[in-house]
């Protein structure tokens, strides 16, 4: 049975992966802060669980260890928790400019490196980096500390993947638009217009499902946000404009 590692566990998007996974087979091993929650998924998919803040270096290095005792194998790392900004760059308090990209980018960062050792023992192995059309396009007013936190996210993901092909590992990005989840009530903040662009968590799932089966490289859910990144690279001035008068990103 191959085994999965699936960060930010206990609900939205890394839930509804490890929900889609398991049903095709895997065994889970799911990691999140909140220890009720990750106890409720891990106890109805009948998978492992650890607490940990993929944001602390030591507390990575620390469950990776307990998890390659028991799985001297891992044959995908879903590099999926995150965490909102909620605040400008001017605004922030400095704790949370810092905790935003500790967890957003940097614990991607520390988890590929922890779970290396097992990755390679597997290979072919994946690792899928859940980044955010937010990666591709830049945001305006509170969306600055998330949007910032997903460009590091997205030139990662880029930038190990070259590392880790000759290691026999493929990385895989996926790049979300506006996804309702606990933690992104996106319905809530965005104006009525754009509630017809907004997917759900599980959406997600088969996207990066899909990703490892297809093995493909940037995959944008829906593929009609590819239009946003273009939109960026092409018209940023624009782009600046329109992201102005939204609160919040994917």
């Amino acid at each position: 049975m191959p085994v999965a590692v699936v960060t930010g566990g206990s609900s939205g998007i890394g839930a509804a992966v490890a929900r889609l996974l398991t049903g095709r087979g895997w065994h889970c091993v799911l990691l999140a802060r909140g220890p009720e929650r990750l106890a409720a998924v891990a106890d109805e998919l009948g998978a492992e669980q650890e607490v940990c803040d993929v944001g602390d270096r030591g507390a990575v290095e620390q469950t990776a260890a307990a998890i390659i005792a028991r799985h001297s194998k891992i044959d995908l790392l879903v590099n999926n928790a995150g965490i909102p900004g909620h605040a400008g760059f001017l605004d922030a308090e400095p704790e949370r400019i810092e905790n935003v990209a500790r967890v957003n980018y940097l614990g991607g960062v520390w988890c590929v490196r922890a779970f290396l050792p097992a990755l390679e023992a597997a290979r072919p192995a994946h690792v899928v980096n859940v980044v955010s059309v937010a990666g591709t396009v830049s945001g305006a007013g509170t969306s600055g500390l998330y949007t910032a936190s997903k460009h590091a996210q997205l030139a990662f993901s880029r930038s190990v993947s070259a590392e880790l092909a000759p290691r026999g590992i493929r990385v895989h990005t996926v790049l979300p638009g506006f996804v309702e989840t606990e933690g992104f009530p996106q319905r809530h903040v965005l104006p009525r217009l754009a509630h017809p662009f907004v997917i759900e968590a599980e959406d997600v799932a088969n996207a990066v499902l899909r990703a490892v089966e297809r093995n493909q490289r940037e995959v944008h859910v829906p593929r009609y946000y590819r239009v946003a990144t273009l939109a960026q690279a092409i018209t940023p001035s624009i782009v600046a404009r329109l992201g102005s008068r939204i609160k919040k990103p994917a």
